[in-house]
């Protein structure tokens, strides 16, 4: 069971980034998790097939239970399932100086155990993507989940597999 107690939660950036990650809420599924791939170039499928190696066997409390089709660029867990996709492409929104501002109601910019993301809000859940970092990882948390547990749990693992900076 994960606890704030044993383990560093820090954000970054906007008091509003606490207010969206916790979700409250239910969620239906009928248990057959996909995922579209991703098809990021040479570098990014590097780096993205290292992450694969790195993640962890449980998030939140759910066992890793990979969506179709079986991609080294996808991961899952849970269900309703929490979705990775590795090399992703830079979402609009982080160009977005209204996000940068606090100014966007949708979607909000901070970190979590030394990672950044941008999140967005969506009808289901949230969308988080990792900002700086070689590659773009999108992990989407459904309704109902804990999403700092989540980001707290796939935080070590990014930060050894994908390397700061800017993606290609």
């Amino acid at each position: 069971m994960n606890s704030f107690r044993h383990r560093r939660f820090s954000v970054i950036g906007l008091p509003a980034f606490v207010l969206l990650v916790t979700t409250a809420g239910c969620s239906s599924a009928d248990g057959s998790a996909s995922a579209a791939v991703p098809s990021p170039g040479a570098k990014a499928t590097k780096l993205c097939q290292n992450l694969d190696k790195k993640l962890p066997a449980e998030v939140d409390g759910a066992d890793r239970e990979d969506p179709s089709p079986a991609s080294t660029l996808t991961a899952g867990w849970g269900d309703p399932a929490i979705i990775l996709r590795c090399g992703v492409v830079r979402p609009p929104k982080m160009s977005d100086p209204k996000v940068a501002e606090g100014r966007d109601q949708d979607a909000v910019a901070g970190g979590v155990n030394g990672v950044r993301w941008l999140m967005e809000r969506q009808g289901d859940g949230y969308r988080f993507t990792t900002a700086l970092r070689r590659a773009y990882v999108e992990v989407t948390v459904p309704e109902g989940r804990d999403s700092s547990g989540v980001l707290i749990d796939l935080a070590a693992a990014v930060k050894k597999a994908i390397p700061e900076g800017i993606a290609d």
